[in-house]
């Protein structure tokens, strides 16, 4: 689907995955570098579950075809209509120009069809975080809970939550 000058697309080939997993891996992607060895691993194989639909995942591309953002959920292991947001990813150039309310609207339109009773998301409790937990609240999402020293010691993981219907 083309929106505005970026294509958002569902991800459908290994070329496509490998192209992912070399933005989350660049220096475009996260603000926080000082991965877990467990999202090293989650960075290497989400899009290539996707292509398996174990995850749901659409990439963002400019018009020259560079991956700028991404975004990723999964039904969770219930299969009662409640999904986890995994990872919501903008390049750093394409920041505040509305890429990444256009990858959400292309995941609630999913999650619409899916139907989807509500979303559960975290992130961490560092400053580096607080424009997504930003978003999230102004997304409808309630803090719900914390999980203390999830990510490294003294980091904690924040949970939200928003009911979807």
């Amino acid at each position: 689907m083309l929106v505005g000058q970026y294509r958002i697309e569902r991800i459908s080939t290994t070329e496509e995955a490998g192209r992912i997993v070399d933005f989350l891996l660049s220096d475009h992607s996260f603000d926080d570098t000082r991965y877990t060895p467990g999202e090293l691993v989650h960075f290497r194989e989400l899009p290539y579950r996707a292509l398996k639909e174990e995850v749901f995942f659409w990439y963002a591309e400019d018009e020259l075809g560079n991956i700028i953002g991404i975004n990723c959920i999964a039904e969770n292991e219930q299969k009662t209509g409640g999904f986890s947001w995994d990872y919501l990813v903008v390049h750093h150039q394409y920041r505040k120009v509305g890429l990444a309310a256009m990858l959400i609207e292309q995941m609630y339109a999913f999650l619409k069809t899916m139907n989807a009773r509500y979303l559960v998301t975290y992130t961490c409790d560092l400053p580096e975080y607080d424009r997504i937990r930003q978003l999230f609240e102004r997304s409808g999402f309630t803090l719900v809970g914390r999980c203390p020293d999830y990510y490294y010691e003294g980091e904690d993981r924040l949970i939200y939550h928003r009911k979807l219907v």
